[in-house]
């Protein structure tokens, strides 16, 4: 795969390796192994994504590995993601154990879930994961920007995402522009504060308007905020929902009044408190 799965336009976004990733993802956090999991990732790749993302915390990569492999869709055609779980000690052991778990030779993104124990220990593991082609690309998540700029530091290969809570909601701008600057990609999960978000007012407001969902809006926001997007869903109808966010822009009032729903000041942070 030298340049990642084979997509048009507006629909990828290149990265500073050179790779390129879809714009638009699946998300499958907190969906448990088993059924549920395989449709929802079989689902997605019958309705033509071509982006999953799983971790290893979220103990269903088995699951993705399976709907992945009868999907029918050429694995060369899927940008896939892991993430390492820093609660455990070695990068590069975990991915072989995640690669056995999902059935592939590779990974086309490796990012450390969060920075649990400091921001820079896991990174050297890897890079060596990048060097023995575990993985394609690698990256962070839950990384603030001066956490950015330490792995920068110390880092041979510099991460080229880092995936973070992202909505008008939590509009990271500083951290978005901190990201920016570096040649960093920023990647946003929860677009929909699982679920919350689509019941706001303005939002709700906007998507009538513009004859789409609440959920489209917020996913559009993102896009034209120049972030990959990747929301959760186990319901086909939602899932094929979220797709259809390419066809449509938002006018440049219906992103202020988005905006100005942010609840984080701007923030550079990744996170408002952190669970490890």
């Amino acid at each position: 795969m030298p340049n990642g799965p084979a997509t048009s336009g507006d629909h990828v976004r290149r990265l500073a390796d050179g790779n390129q990733i879809p714009r638009l993802g699946l998300g499958v956090w907190q969906v448990p192994d088993g059924p549920g999991c395989e449709n929802a990732v079989r689902w997605a790749l019958e309705l033509g994504y071509r982006h999953i993302d799983t971790a290893q915390a979220y103990g269903n990569e088995a699951s993705v590995g399976r709907a992945l492999r009868d999907s029918g869709v050429p694995r060369e055609q899927v940008f896939l993601t892991t993430k390492f779980y820093p609660g455990r000690r070695d990068p590069q052991a975990e991915v072989e154990q995640s690669l056995r778990r999902l059935g592939v030779d590779q990974v086309d993104l490796y990012i450390v879930h969060w920075p649990q124990n400091g921001p820079t220990w896991a990174w050297p593991g890897l890079e060596r994961a990048r060097e023995l082609g575990y993985a394609r690309s690698i990256g962070i998540s839950n990384f603030s920007a001066s956490q950015l700029e330490q792995v920068i530091a110390i880092a041979d290969s510099p991460p080229v995402i880092n995936q973070v809570q992202f909505s008008p909601f939590e509009y990271r701008r500083r951290l978005l522009e901190e990201c920016e600057g570096r040649g960093v990609a920023l990647e946003a999960y929860s677009p929909l504060g699982t679920g919350r978000h689509l019941r706001n007012q303005t939002v709700a407001g906007i998507a009538q308007r513009a004859s789409r969902t609440p959920a489209q809006v917020l996913l559009r926001w993102c896009l034209q905020r120049d972030t990959v997007v990747i929301p959760k869903s186990t319901h086909r109808e939602r899932i094929e929902e979220n797709a259809q966010i390419f066809d449509f822009s938002l006018s440049d009032e219906d992103l202020a009044s988005l905006d100005q729903l942010d609840r984080t000041g701007g923030t550079a942070a990744a996170r408002e408190s952190k669970w490890w």
